[in-house]
């Protein structure tokens, strides 16, 4: 038989049964001394003196132990505390830095590191943040204990507009009790501040565009009521630049209103299945007097089947006038605009259905490729107006496009013409069939 010996690295007893052994100790202890008191072989006053250094040795220890796992349970549950603060810091999913209560870094997060890679643990923050509009909030904050806001502007690669808020938070203290500390958190405005800067730009191009037809209008008006009451031919000429103005504003409105409501549903992707060939046709057939005004042939290159898409039919009507009708007025001198549908397969092997129109005029400039389906953007003011454009056509394309979940492509050289392209998604289940 082997009996196992009590190993060395064997955890101590619980208090509560150290406690019970000592009890039993002392209480042999009294019960012998007692005896010999009663015996006479020792005398009372020894006896009591022994029995009370018997008591001290036996309850030192056991008040000693207790202490130490009071202090052992405070400093796990301080340590425990100071993870739980690292670990929210570290994930905040915006940059956030905490700080000590004279601004001293504790923790920092990823997110603020390569904000400010000037920010060094133990390291007063102050002196590794060179905005004035941070250090003026920093130092507020740790002035008054209140939190403070501050924007600014980070000048990097790419320039960002940021938030920043101090706020005073109670921090638990390896000593116990909590330390005044402050939260730094850094948040990007730059996405709220460009769609601002769009709607004034919008708004302030939208009134412009208004603004100059209703002056035409106005002081013709003024003029047919004046000086040209009863002079025939200038009624004439005039009423029919009244007219072409009117026209302009109404489609400007028309424009705006159809873009609004691609913006509104642009969250929802249409879902009727939608024979495109037959659309397609329809707009060729409606653009041939235009096309005959400017001389240009339109050459069409579409497939005897039917070519499904999931799609909303006004909208894709809209898309492809636009772009066939920018076609025939801005490539006008190239004399002809083919109009073609195929089928494809994107960068990541899906099938699309891909919609090209491609003239043969003067193209467009490298440096004005990226700009083209801005709001309002034209690459030659005065032409495009002269040819009636609003400077909202391809915006809306684009926006058509987006919602049926395609991409516009456009492609040109300069003095050959140039390429725009729609391409749209094919549903699976028309492929297989």
């Amino acid at each position: 038989m082997v009996i196992n010996a009590p190993s060395s690295h064997e955890a101590p007893a619980p208090l509560s049964d150290r406690l019970r052994r000592s009890g039993l100790v002392l209480l042999a202890a009294a019960v012998s001394l007692l005896s010999l008191v009663i015996l006479g072989d020792v005398a009372p006053a020894r006896a009591l003196l022994v029995f009370l250094c018997i008591a001290v040795a036996a309850l030192v220890p056991l008040q000693l132990s207790r202490a130490a796992a009071t202090r052992d349970g405070e400093t796990n549950l301080r340590s425990v505390e100071g993870a739980a603060v690292r670990s929210i810091v570290a994930g905040m999913p915006d940059p956030a830095v905490l700080l000590d209560r004279v601004g001293r870094v504790l923790h920092i997060n990823p997110a603020a590191a390569q904000l400010a890679p000037a920010l060094r643990r133990n390291e007063l923050a102050l002196f590794a943040l060179r905005s004035p509009e941070i250090i003026a909030a920093l130092r507020e904050a740790i002035a008054t204990s209140q939190s403070q806001r501050a924007t600014f502007v980070d000048r990097g690669p790419v320039e960002r507009w940021m938030e920043l808020i101090v706020t005073p938070v109670a921090v638990p203290t390896e000593f116990g009790g909590a330390d005044n500390c402050f939260l730094m958190t850094f948040h990007d405005q730059t996405p709220l501040r460009r769609v601002e800067e769009m709607r004034v730009d919008f708004v302030a191009n939208a009134s412009h565009e208004l603004r100059t037809p209703l002056a035409a209008l106005s002081g013709f008006i003024d003029t047919l009521q004046g000086p040209a009451r009863d002079d025939a031919k200038a009624r004439e000429r005039f009423l029919g630049i009244m007219h072409a103005q009117a026209s302009r504003m109404a489609r400007l409105i028309d424009d705006l209103l159809s873009l609004s409501r691609v913006e509104l549903s642009a969250h929802v992707r249409p879902s009727t299945q939608i024979d495109v060939v037959p659309l397609l046709r329809q707009v060729v057939d409606g653009l041939e007097p235009l096309a005959g005004e400017r001389q240009v042939t339109i050459e069409t290159d579409l497939p005897a089947s039917p070519v499904i898409i999931a799609g909303d039919s006004e909208e894709l009507l809209r898309l492809f006038e636009n772009l066939v009708e920018n076609g025939l007025k801005y490539g006008a001198s190239g004399g002809r605009v083919i109009v073609s549908l195929t089928s494809a397969a994107n960068a990541e092997g899906a099938p699309e259905v891909r919609f090209s129109v491609r003239d043969f005029g003067p193209g467009i400039a490298p440096e004005h490729l990226p700009r083209l389906t801005e709001r309002f953007y034209r690459v030659d003011v005065g032409d495009s107006r002269a040819q009636g454009g609003t400077g909202l056509g391809l915006a809306l394309v684009k926006h058509i496009a987006n919602r049926h979940g395609g991409r516009l492509i456009i492609e040109s050289v300069a003095g050959k013409g140039a390429t725009f392209t729609a391409c749209f998604p094919q549903p699976k289940a028309i492929v297989e069939g």
